[in-house]
């Protein structure tokens, strides 16, 4: 006990609530002197005796919450850390629920995926000379475990065989739930995350996470857990309750997304494409679509293979950002690409390089997510209009803060569109399953074969209601054959956006990230949305705040709450400023639900260009709207880090254009 008592005086010395150091020390006293925690007990002992009060404070103040349908951080030592305790309990849970969710079936099934990672403490958090249960854990192992406690539950799993060189990536985990037609799924991915995280996400029989209120039942049901019943993998394998996955599966998905093939494939040389799934598991989806469908991908040999620790990506394997693309665009540029693809490691979002010049000798132009979601919006919907192809009632399907270009896009062609959800895929396929169920969402009446394209700003699109997740392989598939189209015309996708812009309107979309790491970070970032809910701006960028949404409001469009888990997704304040001169503006604030920091999504847009404009005045009204979303970038970082006594770091404003 000497090790809580020296605990007990280094938590004193850390700014936090009182209530969570005890938690913290209680926690800390289980994992010390239970016997199911003996084999941490080494670098616990060490990391008191270095005094590292905060990494055990955070590491030990909570239970990792089961929030978004699973959980999310980094791996370690601890019950607010991933490992095998805070994944047996989950997966525990999850047994629980599925047995609630469907009452006398047997067997119950679910379908298990990992994605590539695996723990070496890149952060250097632990003493690599002593012992360490995490060390080396994939997201192999990490499933193969579940499949223990599955099997020890009675609940039967299929997963790739042990010696399978391939992956299941998250679209088709989605797909292949409901063409086995099990009860749920697994995955074991922290997707774009830095490798040192790992992650776990539950899907429901329909092949998507679920959303309030089976998601608070279902977390309620993992907080309920007390003891996790486990058996070893090899003995679940030969208890027949483990069955490896069949190609099938994976054919049928692949086929399923050749099907969204809008236009006639390339001949010959007609278009040059790289693609890189940045050591993830893109290659076993979107690079296989590709191939099929004639685009004979270029590879960027180095990021080819899959590899937990991403070593050939510079910064994160996230296509969100233009950097981890650098390799494949020094390739692009030496084979006279016309475009650049790449797949996070999980292969659900996409990110691309599009060429300036139709003959591959230009540079090079990011696309960002909300010009993905744009231009793969109008790309399918103007295309299927074109052959006279459209559903009787179609829909497209978008979030609160993905660009309003799409509403536009939509409505010009008598689309129905739903633009307000909340953040996450889930709440798309929840759209998809309501008009299945219903044949009606809110106002709009239609079926699931009407759901066109779903989006959102964060490199995600759903091209198919046959998927209940945003999948990579259709949304390279679609961005590929844009490409392609444009080329026949003489023109790239650079031509296309700009062409959106003039016939829609300029939109500016960008994303705030205010970090707020710890224990501290997590403290700072509810005083943040708090102040900000209760005194709101008046003015942001100059220009007023005409009115102010609170989603937390049970008086508003949303309604009561279902459950904690909904209460915690409607974290969620929406700006809209009083713009002039044409511009409309709104700044979006939501604290993250996987990562430590808060998000503020920044969108201004113009008028659409009107006919006769000089392209002077065009571009000034262009460059008007690129100066008023650094104004409110500027001006509102300064408001929220004042709502906890902070200023900006150096350069916390600056956006990439």
């Amino acid at each position: 006990m000497d090790l809580l008592a020296a605990a007990r005086t280094g938590f004193a010395a850390i700014d936090a609530d009182a209530a969570l150091k005890e938690k913290g020390l209680a926690n800390l006293g289980t994992w010390l002197t239970h016997a199911d925690f003996a084999a941490y007990r080494p670098q616990i002992e060490w990391l008191v005796a270095n005094a590292k009060w905060s990494v055990l404070l955070d590491s030990f103040y909570q239970i990792m919450p089961f929030g978004t349908g699973g959980r999310r951080g980094a791996v370690g030592i601890g019950p607010n850390r991933m490992n095998l305790w805070t994944l047996g309990a989950s997966v525990q849970g999850h047994c629980d629920y599925l047995k609630q969710r469907f009452p006398g079936v047997n067997p119950l099934q679910v379908v298990l995926a990992f994605d590539v990672r695996q723990f070496e403490d890149k952060r250097k958090v632990y003493n690599p000379d002593l012992p360490n249960p995490v060390l080396h854990l994939s997201s192999r192992e990490f499933c193969q475990y579940a499949a223990g406690v599955y099997a020890a539950n009675g609940v039967h799993s299929h997963i790739l065989a042990p010696d399978s060189k391939r992956y299941v990536a998250t679209p088709e985990l989605s797909f292949s739930i409901r063409y086995l037609r099990a009860h749920g799924g697994l995955n074991m991915t922290a997707s774009h995350n830095p490798p040192d995280d790992n992650g776990s996400k539950f899907y429901n029989d329909l092949g998507a996470q679920p959303v309030p209120p089976e998601d608070q039942l279902m977390s309620e049901f993992v907080d309920q857990v007390t003891a996790i019943k486990h058996v070893a993998f090899a003995e679940a394998v030969r208890g027949g309750k483990v069955h490896f996955l069949a190609d099938a599966p994976h054919r049928a998905y692949i086929e399923l997304c050749r099907k969204e093939s809008l236009v006639p494939p390339p001949k010959n040389d007609e278009i040059r494409v790289v693609f890189t799934p940045l050591h993830g598991c893109g290659g076993f989806c979107a690079g296989e679509v590709l191939e099929a469908q004639g685009f004979r991908p270029i590879a960027v040999p180095e990021q080819a293979t899959p590899d937990g620790q991403f070593p050939n990506v510079t910064g994160y394997p996230n296509p969100e950002l233009p950097a981890c693309m650098d390799r494949a665009e020094k390739l692009a540029r030496d084979r006279g690409a016309d475009l650049v693809l790449a797949t996070d490691p999980d292969a659900d979002r996409i990110g691309g390089l599009a060429n300036t010049q139709v003959d591959g000798k230009g540079s090079y132009r990011f696309i960002t997510g909300n010009e993905i979601a744009a231009l793969l919006t109008h790309f399918k919907v103007s295309q299927l209009a074109r052959a006279g192809s459209l559903p009787p009632s179609p829909v497209v399907v978008t979030t609160e803060v993905t660009t309003g270009q799409i509403t536009r896009i939509g409505r010009s062609f008598g689309v129905q569109v739903v633009n307000d959800l909340l953040v996450g895929f889930k709440y798309h396929a929840d759209v998809i399953a309501q008009l299945e169920a219903n044949g009606q969402y809110g106002e709009i009446k239609a079926t699931a074969a009407d759901f066109l394209i779903g989006t959102e700003e964060s490199h995600g699109v759903l091209a198919t209601p046959g998927i209940r997740d945003k999948d990579s392989a259709c949304a390279v598939l679609l961005l590929a054959e844009a490409a392609l189209f444009e080329k026949r015309q003489g023109r790239t996708l650079v031509d296309y956006l700009d062409d959106l812009n003039r016939k829609y309107g300029y939109y500016r979309n960008e994303l705030l990230n205010i970090v707020m790491t710890g224990l501290e970070g997590k403290v700072n970032m509810a005083r943040m949305l708090d102040t900000m809910r209760k005194s709101p701006p008046r003015t942001i960028g100059g220009l007023p705040v005409a009115s102010v949404e609170d989603l937390h409001d049970e008086a508003g469009r949303m309604g009561p709450f279902k459950g904690d888990t909904d209460r915690a997704a409607r974290n969620f304040l929406i700006f809209r400023l009083g713009g002039t001169g044409g511009i409309s503006a709104k700044v979006c604030l939501r604290p993250s639900g996987t990562e430590p920091k808060a998000k503020a999504y920044m969108e201004v847009a113009s008028e659409p260009w009107k006919p006769g404009t000089p392209q002077a005045e065009w571009d000034a009204a262009c460059a008007a709207v690129d100066a008023q979303v650094q104004k409110i970038a500027t001006d509102f970082l300064s408001l929220a880090m004042a709502t906890v006594g902070q200023t900006p770091p150096p350069g916390g404003d600056k956006l990439s254009r």
